[in-house]
């Protein structure tokens, strides 16, 4: 058996001493060549007043093996088998991955570790798989997933937020104690995401080495990051499985999500550029490799008051403005009128659309525009013909009252009956009418997701898998966006079977450029769902002008929110102006690499895509700047030898209250050097609080 086993990828390595269990020693910068007396050079020290041996921090720490912090797995047989401690009986070793397996014959457990480095873009992904070898059964409490750090990673960045304020983060020191965070709530979560970073003190944008963690599951998960009184560091991450969710039988097995982990030496920006690298190569899979089209989503144009020949003259606007996807929202079904009823009846209200569906679908794709649907295929309303003859298929506990959010109620989608039944009627939709594109929605939190009663989110988030990788094994071209409230179910593991996220209902500009930030540490832009919406936002109350609204839409996937028949010309040339600019840079935007930009004004937010031959930056001014001059914009990432034209392609058209008169560059081109750009870098004109420009530089 080896004793290290070394895995490389394009720029880093990972090294497993394997031992009587595994145990990563080395997980960063790329190793060349592993020393013969490296094994020596890794000796720990025993210390005083602590057990007399050493105890590793393995791929699964086991609390009977005397690790104190988080063990990697709990559970017991009857009260007994509770404290296993695991035996190497053997390892798989392949060129980018291993597979250990490992065995407690007492406790009658065995576990299969699985470690994969991908080459190209440096992720590693990790989980454990647990059976159960004895005949009784064995109550699985906790199987996480562990990856260690170096001692030197002492600064945590970790995620919080609600709805409408996705994606918010926060700074703490990472010395003593740590970080845990559970998530309850049934999905992703608003609140919860699942994912942070671990990094050197002070680890920024672009300087420093980060460690990013995400753990690729869309129900309950834990999350935490330790430092153990003897320094060691290590981040934690699994499903958090509710008491008697899961009992294993003989020979059964449970599997943890996948943990995905990367290691960066130029900070965020490096932990960016491999996660989307693995995501665009490994996680989302589009139909097509047509360029994703612009959307027009009708909820904030009409809410529930559906007229078909009203969302003809709607479409017939869009098209005019280049929206290339057209969706009618929700309200199209039976006896949908307000957000208080007909959820599950998903039959088309023939009393609002007299003709059928077929008009409204025919119109849209006359107008060279693909047609989308709202469904939100998990949820029930009580007041509804599904809840009036099947009352048992809502997920709950008998005996107990269980409080509706947002009006609604939780299908059991492991009750096979209800599950046939949704998939039959999503699939006549697709089958009857000419659908390209779904927005699956999912608007409120499990509370007692009982099946059978016993606890079911680990069923229900497999089941929901289940039928949506059905209906797209039926329907290969269909497109779904995951949307649940915007930002409440966003994860790699969904991801692999849907093509979008609306990333939150909140449509204000301002909002969403720390929406947006925080969502592209771990998404590229083509999956992130961005609209120009009114002037005066639906969800804040808050106005922004067209400049703010359209350029921070630009850089995701874009659409629009509004009814178009009721804008005034002038704010529907300006929307055109957006669209025409996004399809322009698209394919750049798409896919290019993603950076974002440290700055001196810390109102101030920089952020760009490049590509082979051009890069364009933005820069938005949240607020009030914090100087009186903008700092020279420096741009790193262009080739210092080469030359490049560098040019203004947008800015605000109101004038400034701020500056009496701008840099004489921006009603030219300009020719630089990438080595002047780097080092000495572009005067910036001093924007307006809530504005933004941006410039292409362009490679001669």
């Amino acid at each position: 058996m080896n004793k290290l086993i070394h895995l490389t990828s394009k720029n880093h390595s990972i090294i497993v001493k394997v031992d009587s269990i595994p145990e990563i020693i080395h997980w960063g910068g790329k190793i060349n060549e592993v020393d013969s007396d490296l094994l020596f050079a890794i000796e720990r020290p025993i210390s005083q007043a602590r057990l007399d041996i050493d105890v590793p921090l393995s791929l699964c720490p086991e609390l009977g093996r005397g690790h104190f912090n988080a063990p990697g797995i709990e559970g017991h047989r009857n009260g007994t088998d509770w404290a296993p401690v695991f035996q190497i009986i053997d390892q798989q070793i392949e060129a980018q991955s291993i597979c250990i397996t490992l065995r407690d014959d007492i406790a009658q457990l065995e576990l299969l570790v699985e470690l994969h480095l991908d080459h190209d873009s440096d992720v590693v992904k990790k989980r454990i798989t647990v059976t159960n070898k004895g005949e009784s059964e064995y109550y699985l409490g906790k199987l996480s997933s562990t990856l260690p750090l170096p001692n030197h990673a002492n600064e945590l960045m970790t995620f919080h937020g609600r709805w409408c304020q996705e994606f918010q983060t926060q700074r703490q020191r990472f010395e003593h104690g740590g970080f845990m965070q559970q998530n309850r709530r049934g999905r992703t979560s608003h609140e919860n995401f699942p994912g942070l970073f671990v990094g050197e003190n002070g680890f920024s944008e672009q300087q420093g080495q980060v460690w990013g963690f995400h753990l690729g599951w869309s129900g309950n998960h834990e999350l935490r990051a330790d430092v153990r009184s003897d320094g060691r560091r290590f981040v934690q991450a699994g499903e958090l499985l509710f008491s008697g969710e899961c009992i294993l039988g003989a020979n059964e097995t449970y599997q943890s999500p996948w943990l995905y982990g990367c290691y960066s030496s130029n900070g965020l920006n490096g932990i960016s550029d491999r996660f989307h690298h693995y995501v665009r190569e490994h996680i989302i899979s589009f139909p097509t490799d047509k360029p994703r089209p612009v959307h027009l989503n009708t909820w904030e144009g009409i809410y529930f008051d559906h007229k078909p020949e009203y969302i003809m003259q709607m479409a017939s606007e869009a098209a005019d403005m280049g929206v290339e996807r057209f969706i009618i929202d929700d309200g199209w079904f039976i006896g949908r009128h307000d957000d208080k009823a007909a959820l599950g009846d998903w039959y088309l209200d023939e009393d609002k659309y007299s003709n059928g569906l077929e008009p409204v679908i025919a119109h849209v794709n006359e107008k060279g525009m693909e047609f989308g649907l709202w469904v939100e295929p998990e949820m029930v309303s009580k007041e509804s013909n599904l809840y009036r003859n099947h009352p048992d298929w809502m997920l709950g506990l008998e005996s107990y009252h269980q409080p509706s959010g947002r009006w609604q109620y939780v299908l059991d989608l492991q009750n096979t009956e209800c599950f046939q039944y949704l998939f039959d009627r999503i699939n006549d939709l697709l089958t009857r009418y000419n659908i390209t594109y779904l927005k699956w929605d999912m608007n409120r939190e499990l509370v007692q997701p009982g099946h059978n009663g016993r606890p079911a989110v680990h069923g229900q988030t497999k089941a929901l898998y289940a039928l949506v990788d059905k209906l797209l094994a039926q329907h290969p071209s269909v497109e779904i966006e995951s949307c649940s409230s915007g930002g409440g179910r966003i994860d790699f593991e969904i991801l692999k079977r849907t093509h979008r996220f609306w990333a939150s209902d909140c449509n204000d500009a301002l909002e969403r450029q720390t929406i947006q930030r925080g969502m592209s540490y771990f998404f590229p832009p083509e999956v992130m769902g961005a609209h120009i919406g009114p002037t005066e936002c639906h969800s804040t109350n808050r106005q922004h002008h067209i400049n703010m609204r359209g350029v921070t839409a630009l850089g995701g996937h874009m659409g629009v929110e509004l009814d178009p028949v009721k804008e005034a010309e002038e704010e529907k040339a300006a929307f055109s102006h957006y669209i025409a600019l996004h399809k322009k840079y698209r394919d750049l935007l798409h896919s290019g690499r993603s950076f974002r930009m440290d700055v001196a004004d810390k109102n101030q937010y920089v952020y760009g895509v490049q590509g082979e031959d051009e890069t364009i930056v933005t820069v938005c001014q949240l607020a009030m700047p914090s100087y009186a001059l903008p700092s020279p914009l420096r741009i790193t990432c262009v080739d210092a030898d080469a030359k490049y034209a560098v040019t203004l392609i947008e800015m605000p058209k109101a004038s400034f209250q701020l500056m009496k008169q701008a840099p004489k560059w921006l009603d030219q081109t300009l020719t630089l050097t990438g080595n002047n750009l780097q080092e000495i870098g572009l005067i910036l004109p001093i924007l307006d609080p809530e504005s933004a420009l941006i410039v292409s530089l362009k490679k001669i």
